[in-house]
């Protein structure tokens, strides 16, 4: 089906005198081969991003009447975990191809005027700490700085997260908490990102100084988007959360396929077996696998089942919605606990810095962290199962 869908993006680019598309299979081999630069630069660099684009990464989540894919959630979610499997950090900026669900909120017009040099558009937001904007004729103005940005220093555009003492937009009246976004040459990027893991991520603090945005380029945090496809009816939030978890999907794939690997290798000790012959290593690594191969198979059927209302014409309701955040908590979280098993069962070996596992560990590790993910999804999923509220914005 990728495969296909890859021929007719081939044949409408080379009509419209765009860039050869790419293959999947051939940005995972440039990003495999290039993954330790991604860490010395603390960035994925321009001329691979260039390359994602070809691959259809950044217009994965693009209207179709802008030219782009809108493609279903799950099936992006999967090019998401293929990356990973080469690289976390690429996966990570990757995973930002589908943020332009949270563009589709804009006024059209707006949207318009992103999509006029084509739908192959990068979108990086550092949407937090909230910062104080002062409204003015025609907009607000805003200073401050912004965290974790990833994907910033390549980003065609960049959001920002704004709070108001009171609505700026009638068709949004029940939010003081909106993004504003503008083109990416009018942030300034502070590089100060400097961490365990995801180092190639580039999750650098933005900033702007008295800032204008009009109110044309500023829509509520988390609304429903504007453009009548299936995609934008999608629970963006849910999005987020699914698409940062399928980075640690395929982290953790590639964590068991690296401990197979090693089953044969060179014994260290004179007289002990290789670890395809110890009990321990065959039982982990069949309990990782069962524990992998259950939580991906419970994210991508929530995911597809969510999609099926969908194109069946119908909303998404709150059980569901709560199902596609707990299946993606779910997913990150058992594929982390994947790796450490792995990590276990790889022996000594595995300690060396420029081992395989060492930066798997690391990477699956930040991915737990992250809100959308956090293990304050499982309270909430649990209160929403017994009728009770949740203690935390949700879903």
């Amino acid at each position: 089906m990728v495969r296909d869908h890859v021929k007719v993006a081939t044949a409408a680019r080379q009509v419209a005198g765009q860039p050869e598309a790419m293959p999947l299979h051939d940005l995972v081999a440039e990003i495999a081969a290039r993954r330790d630069e991604f860490d010395r630069l603390s960035h994925v660099p321009r001329d691979v991003i260039a390359s994602m684009k070809r691959a259809g990464i950044f217009r994965a989540a693009t209207p179709r009447r802008f030219g782009g894919d809108a493609r279903p959630p799950a099936e992006f979610l999967r090019m998401i975990e293929t990356i990973a499997v080469a690289d976390g950090s690429a996966a990570w900026v990757a995973a930002f191809g589908s943020a332009n669900t949270y563009l589709a909120a804009l006024p059209l017009e707006t949207q318009r005027a992103i999509y006029a040099d084509g739908p192959d558009q990068v979108f990086a937001g550092g949407l937090y700490p909230l910062q104080a904007a002062r409204a003015v004729e025609g907009g607000v103005r805003v200073t401050g700085r912004w965290r974790f940005a990833s994907g910033c220093m390549a980003a065609d555009w960049i959001g920002v997260g704004i709070s108001v003492d009171t609505p700026l937009l009638t068709s949004q009246a029940n939010s003081t908490v909106y993004m504003a976004v503008c083109p990416a040459n009018e942030v300034a990027i502070i590089e100060n990102w400097d961490v365990v893991g995801m180092q190639g991520t580039g999750s650098h603090d933005t900033s702007v100084q008295d800032k204008f945005y009009a109110l044309e380029w500023i829509c509520a945090r988390g609304s429903v988007g504007l453009v009548d496809e299936p995609l934008y009816r999608y629970p963006s939030l849910a999005y987020q959360a699914e698409v940062h978890a399928a980075v640690n999907v395929g982290l953790a794939r590639a964590a068991l396929d690296t401990v197979t690997q090693m089953a044969g290798g060179a014994k260290i000790m004179p007289g002990a077996p290789k670890l395809a012959e110890r009990a321990y290593y065959r039982s982990e690594l069949a309990r990782g696998e069962a524990k992998w191969r259950s939580a991906r198979a419970f994210f991508y059927e929530s995911s597809e089942r969510a999609w099926d209302v969908l194109l069946a014409g119908n909303p998404i309701k709150p059980d569901l919605q709560n199902l596609l955040r707990l299946s993606a908590t779910h997913a990150a979280h058992a594929s982390a606990e994947v790796v450490q098993q792995a990590y276990r069962i790889a022996g000594i070996a595995a300690i060396h810095k420029s081992h395989r596992l060492q930066r798997i560990v690391r990477d699956s590790m930040v991915v737990t962290q992250h809100a959308s993910v956090s293990e304050g999804t499982y309270e909430a999923a649990g209160a929403i199962f017994t009728g009770v509220m949740p203690g935390m914005p949700y879903p």
